[in-house]
């Protein structure tokens, strides 16, 4: 597979997704470009937005398998990632695989389950196998988890602690759609449902090959140190209580070749890094009281003003 290829699958999955989500294109990239890069997505917005259609409307475009859980209060870790059953017949255990064994994985209101069920999805989503029994089972690929959550409804939720945070490479906000989008997503909505006859665009091999070739996209030395001087920024005592982690500066490198890719290009320019800085680093932080008043979006987007980006030399 070249470059080309890539940016034409890419564009093949957000055209097929538009058909459902209007006016998200900028937000399908982002995830398609998680996806490629091998990440997990949080989508963190208010109910209504979109956030499990968008996610079934990533599922149905692809030729994978998928599983749905709706996180609650009750909600078991074997629930998430399966159990071992004894058999009377046969007078042995055996292991029933959860819905974690699947290609893409939608954890919706997965703020809603308690931090033992939350804590069943680190080992899946970083290590991408789940260990039962002292038996570890490898999950398929590829692997994506999107999870869902409602930043303003917060009784009876259990915050995601800053070690699972880490663990999903971006987190985005779909946001309410503009008077124009309204009238299309209306009259789209009339008559059918669209997601019903959204047929896939993309198979699983297409899928791996591409994001192999994206590992494979050069990243200048100049850019490295860009990423490297924006994480370090982020991590300033006087403003900044908890910074971008190495998981977070890998993620940034790793995310932006994806988004090269996406654009047909085999090198990361520092465009690519600015559009990922607030996704990939924003949910990693946490401000000091100094800076209240300010979000971690906000203090990001600062930050891409003051560090200097590389430009290219002339002769």
């Amino acid at each position: 597979m070249k470059y080309e290829q890539v940016k034409s699958l890419a564009r093949s999955l957000t055209e097929n997704i538009a058909e459902v989500i209007v006016g998200k294109q900028q937000e399908t990239r982002l995830v398609l470009a998680a996806m490629l890069a091998g990440g997990h997505v949080l989508l963190e917005d208010v109910p209504g937005t979109g956030k499990t259609t968008l996610a079934k409307s990533l599922a149905r475009s692809l030729s994978c398998t998928f599983s749905r859980v709706q996180f609650t209060p009750d909600l078991l870790p074997s629930d998430v990632t399966g159990m071992r059953i004894y058999s009377q017949q046969t007078g042995q255990f055996s292991f029933v695989r959860g819905p974690v064994f699947c290609n893409v994985l939608l954890a919706d209101e997965i703020n809603r389950a308690t931090p033992r069920t939350q804590s069943a999805l680190l080992e899946c989503m970083e290590e991408r196998q789940v260990t039962e029994g002292g038996v570890t089972y490898a999950l398929d690929a590829p692997f994506l988890v999107i999870a869902t959550q409602n930043p303003v409804e917060t009784q009876g939720t259990f915050p995601l602690p800053e070690a699972q945070l880490d663990r999903f490479m971006i987190r985005l906000s779909l946001g309410y759609p503009d008077a124009e989008q309204s009238v299309r997503m209306l009259r789209r909505f009339m008559n059918d449902q669209p997601l019903d006859t959204l047929a896939p665009v993309c198979t699983a091999e297409d899928l791996q090959q591409a994001a192999a070739l994206t590992r494979t996209c050069c990243v200048s030395d100049d850019v490295l140190r860009y990423m490297s001087a924006l994480c370090e920024a982020a991590r300033d005592p006087e403003s900044v209580l908890l910074g971008p982690s190495p998981r977070a500066l890998l993620a940034l490198m790793r995310c932006s070749q994806a988004l090269a890719a996406i654009d047909g290009r085999d090198y990361v320019i520092p465009d690519d890094v600015k559009a990922l800085a607030v996704p990939v680093l924003a949910h990693r932080l946490i401000l000091r009281a100094a800076r209240r008043g300010t979000t971690a979006a906000q203090f990001i987007a600062a930050l891409l003003e003051k560090v200097p980006a590389p430009t290219e030399a002339r002769a």
